[in-house]
């Protein structure tokens, strides 16, 4: 698994920027003022960073850019960043996307950051930490000598760190504080990425409950739940998507109690870990993305160690339902029907809808257990929101316009993109069977609003519910800013955000 970029804060008298052998980087603000410790790099480099300020490449630069200086003269450094971006930064994102840029720049080389007097230094860091990450688990060497955007080990078998230093050991103190939070967010985002990057062969059923269970060190209570258990509950629903597979379903029930007495918030994700679409197969070409198809469990399970890591002071229970969706003999067909947890029958007019069955019947579970405060699950559930939104924004549909309200606000504060969809008993039509009491799809309109539709005929009456479409966000072609191209961890941030302002006193 990907360790967290080492970063740690330092004072500035311990640091002698001059003969460092790494990397420096140093802000500027956009008025072009450079602070004592730029002032005396610019010493260093014979004026280079003042004529840089003062070029029309500065004044045209966005906040967060960066400008290298290679081999600069006067310096034992291999080369020089400067950063622009305001002293006190009136939000986090300019300041995270400072920290992303110093990622990209140090690419595996010692960084020296010079930051005294640089508001929000913490959330730099924070920036650093998500964009310095490469999924290099399957890799028996480094491309080209060392692996885009992670650090490389040293002799030691150490990242080389990034050092951020600040005026005094007060001031380095204070910002550790401050990012021991920030960090724990970050751990669980690289998780999260770990979990869906990881290919199928490796991250099976039995694996992945594995790995969720080693989070009880941590201080979470873990439960695996096994065939034989959920087959007493009457998780037929659940159940059938496996049941061509070799791999055995689980459900993977994850709980913190930071809170006092009131019942916990519910955080439940789906966990196909491939998806062929079952006898209802799906084309060749991009099946090998379907790795991803358990990215729902993949942030439930980033969001749960987080919350462990920083000690969130509320309840929240994570679970998941792991299963593999194979054609096999044994496989269930078109046109079979299941029974859910909750009693309802279901045609299945599409194999490939598997995940809705799925969740289906951990949501009724959750709440049957745990009778939640409120519920939200993720799931990389349709391929029409991706038409509907693209790679920018995840699906948002909910009962309940405080929960989604206040969810939005958290997704906008993380810069993670999301949209409310519309959810009306009109689209119940699309979902009636002549033989069950439903059918898991509705046709080719409104495919994901349908999908939500037959979600919310598993949540009570009276239980706030948001459900998250993820299949356009979890896992992308290109490199976004905070993450390199495959898995973001996209949720992790505003889930932790939505816990920490809406659930914990």
């Amino acid at each position: 698994m990907t360790d967290l970029a080492s970063v740690r804060f330092a004072a500035a008298d311990t640091e002698n920027p001059a003969e460092f052998k790494g990397k420096i980087a140093v802000f500027v603000s956009p008025e072009g003022k450079l602070d004592p410790a730029g002032r005396k790099l610019n010493r260093a480099m014979r004026g280079g960073l003042q004529r840089y300020v003062d070029s029309k490449d500065f004044a045209g630069a966005k906040e967060g850019e960066g400008h290298v200086f290679a081999f600069p003269a006067g310096l034992e450094a291999e080369a020089v960043q400067l950063v622009k971006l305001t002293r006190k930064p009136k939000s986090p994102e300019a300041a995270r996307r400072a920290g992303a840029t110093l990622a990209k720049f140090r690419s595996g080389a010692p960084l020296l950051v010079l930051g005294a007097g640089q508001g929000l230094i913490e959330e730099v860091a924070f920036g650093l930490c998500l964009r310095d990450y490469s999924f290099d688990d399957h890799k028996t060497r480094p491309e080209n000598g060392e692996a885009a955007g992670e650090a490389q080990p040293d002799a030691a078998g150490a990242k080389p760190p990034a050092v951020f230093v600040l005026a005094d050991g007060e001031k380095a103190r204070e910002a550790e504080a401050a990012f021991g939070v920030l960090a724990a967010v970050a751990e669980g985002v690289i998780f999260t990425r770990d979990l869906i990057n990881a290919p199928a062969n490796v991250l099976t059923t039995e694996t992945f409950a594995q790995k969720l269970a080693a989070l009880a060190e941590l201080g979470l209570k873990v439960e695996v739940l096994e065939e034989a258990e959920l087959e007493r509950l009457g998780m037929g629903a659940l159940l059938a998507v496996g049941q061509g597979s070799e791999s055995p379903s689980k459900v993977v029930v994850m709980e913190w109690q930071g809170g006092g007495e009131e019942p916990p918030f519910a955080l439940v994700g789906k966990g196909v870990v491939f998806d062929t679409g079952g006898i209802s197969i799906k084309p060749a070409a991009g099946m090998e993305d379907m790795t991803m198809d358990m990215g729902g469990a993949g942030v439930v399970a980033g969001v749960m160690k987080s919350l462990a890591l920083r000690k969130a002071r509320a309840n929240v229970v994570g679970l998941v339902g792991l299963v593999e969706n194979m054609p096999d003999g044994r496989a269930q067909r078109p046109g079979d029907v299941v029974t859910s947890m909750k009693g309802d029958t279901i045609e299945v007019i599409n194999t490939d809808a598997e995940g809705r069955l799925v969740l289906a019947d951990v949501l009724w579970y959750a709440q049957d257990r745990f009778a939640p405060s409120g519920i939200v699950d993720l799931a990389t559930l349709t391929g029409a929101i991706i038409i509907g939104l693209g790679h920018e924004n995840a699906g948002v549909f909910s009962n309940d316009d405080a929960l989604c309200d206040a969810f939005l606000k958290s997704a906008r504060s993380e810069e993670e993109g999301a949209w409310r969809m519309p959810l009306g008993e009109a689209y119940d039509k699309m979902l009636k069977s002549q033989i069950a009491d439903m059918k898991n799809v509705g046709g080719r309109p409104a495919g994901s609003i349908t999908a939500a539709q037959f979600l919310q005929r598993f949540i009570r009456k009276g239980v706030p519910w948001m459900h998250l479409d993820i299949a356009g966000v979890a896992s992308v072609k290109a490199d976004t800013d905070f993450a390199p191209k495959g898995a973001t961890g996209w949720g992790v941030r505003a889930l932790d955000r939505l816990i920490r302002d809406r659930y914990e006193g």
